[in-house]
């Protein structure tokens, strides 16, 4: 597909600030330092499959659906509260269908409690975060697929940690009944509530654990009693672009927002940002991103941290417009993030003039553009930072 020609940094006069002037590279990691798998859980699955479990422990079929009721839709896997399993076996039936795999280590609250960061460790002590955001109309949950990322982009607390294993469905799935149950039970200001949003933004490159991630969704979206109900238009999916797996996404029929991390429209630049550019370009990105909108009719968001003297600049919100512009309109969404700043590097949000003048360079394209909201801050918001942090002590 043709595109416009590249432009540099030095052939328009930009000075230029290099990802190397602040982190020396990491390597890419696409295989996990552990490869040890936690223990069965009912959650990791299929209906059919829960069946056959609970007959093989000696209990009725039916017993399956109740245990997927108490799990999917009352939020529990608390033996004392499964009043209508027999006394005799209800402890046993639970304690080997539903074995405990995160246990929560550290929480902090953000806006009056209506943002809740917890930190969990898994039954290694593999850690991982999750993010629970309350609006006055709606509930959004950031889920972790990894524990750690192999992406390596050096301006990213999770990228810095390395990967050290992919999730198993249980493990994610764990995260979300956590906040089921927490709004659920009331204990977000604002009253019981459900969650209604979710996106695997938090640890973690989700297509890179394809298979853990799409029976998740299989979970999220399958109609109570066997799944949460969710609306798949209520899920999204992040990359950094994995283009194979995000085709592989594209044929699976399951109509999730795609979320693009672009963060550079130039190979030049991305290739350092975003490491894995240097086996997938922008354009060939960008083309699978556009054949998703083409097969599901779901519109691409297109994630852009806005990082001071680095990415932030007018002609680069040009080139993103006019690459955006040639694959068609209306298509695709842009969400520029304000970086979290650190004080002292280079890694810090843009001036808010330049972030306007980025936001008006595109909608001056016709690009529906937003800034993405950046709740939790002031709780180490970015993913990877709690972890980070606990690795220190």
């Amino acid at each position: 597909m043709a595109t416009p020609s590249a432009r540099t940094a030095t052939e328009l006069g930009v000075p230029a600030v290099r990802p190397s002037d602040e982190t020396r590279p990491i390597p890419l990691q696409m295989a996990p330092k552990r490869r040890g798998k936690p223990p069965k859980h009912f959650a990791d699955l299929t209906p059919e499959e829960r069946v056959a479990s609970v007959v093989e422990l000696g209990e009725k079929p039916f017993r399956a659906k109740q245990l997927a009721a108490h799990y999917f839709t009352h939020f529990t896997s608390d033996p004392a509260e499964m009043t209508d399993l027999p006394k005799a076996t209800r402890e046993s039936l639970a304690t080997t269908m539903f074995p405990p795999l995160i246990r929560p280590t550290k929480r902090m609250e953000a806006d009056g409690g209506t943002t809740v960061k917890t930190l969990w460790h898994l039954f290694d002590d593999a850690k991982v975060e999750s993010v629970l955001m309350r609006y006055p109309n709606r509930t959004t949950l950031c889920v972790s697929s990894q524990a750690g990322c192999g992406m390596a982009c050096p301006f990213c607390a999770t990228g810095q940690l390395g990967l050290t294993r992919n999730l198993s469905t249980a493990e994610i799935l764990e995260q979300v009944r956590a906040a089921f149950r927490s709004l659920d039970r009331g204990e977000i200001p604002g009253g019981p509530a459900r969650l209604n949003n979710l996106v695997f933004m938090g640890m973690g490159e989700p297509l890179a654990n394809y298979k853990a991630v799409i029976e998740t969704v299989r979970a999220l979206v399958a109609p109570s009693p066997q799944g949460l109900g969710m609306s798949a238009r209520n899920i999204t999916v992040s990359t950094v672009g994995l283009v194979p797996a995000m085709r592989r996404l594209t044929d699976e029929g399951i109509p999730v927002t795609l979320a693009l991390s672009l963060h550079a429209p130039d190979d030049d630049l991305r290739s350092e940002l975003v490491p894995i550019n240097t086996r997938w370009s922008v354009d060939e990105t960008l083309d699978t991103a556009r054949r998703y909108f083409e097969v599901t009719g779901r519109r691409v968001s297109i994630e852009y941290a806005l990082i001071k003297d680095m990415n932030d600049h007018a002609w680069r919100a040009d080139l993103l417009g006019e690459k955006l512009n040639a694959r068609g309109r209306g298509w695709v969404h842009v969400n520029p993030i304000p970086l979290n700043p650190t004080p002292g590097s280079i890694w810090t949000a843009s001036e808010r003039s330049v972030e306007d003048e980025f936001v008006a360079r595109l909608r001056g394209h016709g690009i529906p553009t937003t800034i993405r909201d950046t709740r939790g801050s002031d709780i180490d918001g970015a993913c990877g930072q709690l972890a980070a942090e606990e690795d220190d002590e």
